[in-house]
């Protein structure tokens, strides 16, 4: 019989991010293996047509710093009676705060076993903080170390997040589970969409950045490469994704005038996402704060090479020279890699097969099966019984 999870997280659909993709990929795939999965997350501009099965929507409001960003009002007189009726067998919690603390509670609450996934390297977080970032650096570090070892198991996308994670003093069993990527995804695609969507010549090779456009993802860094060194190549920089420093950067590109090269796509679905990655030519990568890379992932399921800044858990999602490039965070070693790639569409073609293949060693369906193992293995050592046997 199928285990029932409720997950606790502050970002769900609509909003688009790392932790939204994580969560919404193990709901698939742990669907197919015949588990029920309930989402408790916060509501999204009172916006909630059309809305999937098995979500629990709290009242939110708009985070001062990101106003796309809801914050979830942790409280709720129904929250208690609905686990109760749901029989949850595991609280799965991706945040140390608001709804991932409501989890925490219910989790003790009911006697339930409680999972957290550690997806980010919080403190690095702290630019949307208006004041005092330093203490709050460290504040947010023991906050997130006190709330792990409250926790039953901790998931950490990568062994860079796990030695994080043990040097900040968790001493909680935690378990190294990837987000995993659907393959198949990837396999119908329009690879000619690109091209025609932003009337890109056949010529000109596509450097693709896909991601929330926040402080913390370094597209200023990638600006400053592009200025520099490729400007006068035949390349065209695609940056697929929104976010608080959409306006910002956009400024920039024309600062640097560097916008007849530059393409902003904004907000995608998900297939024209899909689109994109299968019709650049190559992938490039500048956050120093990834616990894992998703989006290296998936470039790499499409059959992008990378270029990455060799920094945490974007390091451990390519293998330097193989199916791609890790560089120094400096603009002309980033650039020189680069170049390789741009003026060597041999080499490029042979290290985006090697991406594709290994990215196959992350496919979602082989992360969720650890995933679940995790799951029966507390079950099995707290001594818990799946509460869906009666």
């Amino acid at each position: 019989m199928g285990l029932r999870v409720g997950v606790f997280t502050d970002s769900y659909k609509p909003y688009t991010s790392g932790v939204v993709r994580s969560i919404d990929t193990f709901k698939q795939e742990l669907t197919k293996l015949g588990h029920e999965i309930y989402i408790f997350a916060p509501d999204y501009y009172g916006n909630s047509q059309n809305e999937e099965t098995g979500v629990f929507r709290f009242k939110s409001i708009s985070a001062p710093t990101n106003s796309n960003f809801s914050l979830a009002i942790p409280l709720s007189l129904t929250t208690s009676n609905t686990i109760k009726k749901l029989k949850l067998d595991i609280i799965h919690v991706h945040s140390p705060f608001l709804l991932g603390r409501l989890g925490a509670y219910h989790a003790r609450m009911h006697n339930i076993p409680l999972v957290f996934t550690f997806h980010t390297f919080y403190e690095q977080y702290v630019h949307y903080v208006p004041f005092g970032q330093k203490v709050t650096r460290n504040i947010v570090k023991k906050f997130c170390a006190e709330f792990s070892n409250k926790c039953d198991t901790v998931i950490a996308p990568s062994t860079v997040a796990q030695k994080y994670l043990q040097e900040i003093g968790v001493k909680t069993p935690i378990r190294i589970i990837p987000t995993g990527i659907i393959i198949d995804d990837f396999k119908q695609s329009d690879k000619s969409w690109l091209r025609k969507k932003y009337n890109i010549p056949q010529d000109s090779v596509i450097l693709l950045f896909v991601g929330r456009l926040g402080k913390e993802k370094n597209v200023g860094f990638i600006f400053d490469v592009f200025k520099k060194y490729l400007i006068n190549t035949e390349a065209t920089l695609v940056i697929a994704g929104g976010g608080p420093e959409k306006s910002t950067l956009k400024r920039v590109s024309d600062e640097l005038n560097i916008s007849h090269k530059v393409i902003f796509t904004g907000n995608l679905s998900k297939q024209e996402v899909v689109n994109c990655y299968c019709g650049a030519d190559i992938f490039v990568f500048a956050s120093v704060t990834e616990t894992q890379g998703l989006v290296i992932g998936e470039a790499k399921a499409a059959g992008l090479p990378v270029v990455a800044v060799n920094q945490n858990g974007a390091a451990e999602m390519i293998e330097n020279e193989y199916d791609g490039f890790l560089t120094d965070l400096n603009p002309q070693c980033f650039a020189n890699k680069s170049m390789e790639l741009i003026n060597n569409h041999t080499m490029r073609h042979k290290m985006g097969q090697c991406a594709k293949k290994s990215a196959e060693s992350i496919s979602s369906h082989n992360c969720a099966l650890r995933l679940l193992d995790c799951y029966i293995a507390l079950l099995e050592s707290k001594n818990y019984y799946p509460r869906t046997i009666d």
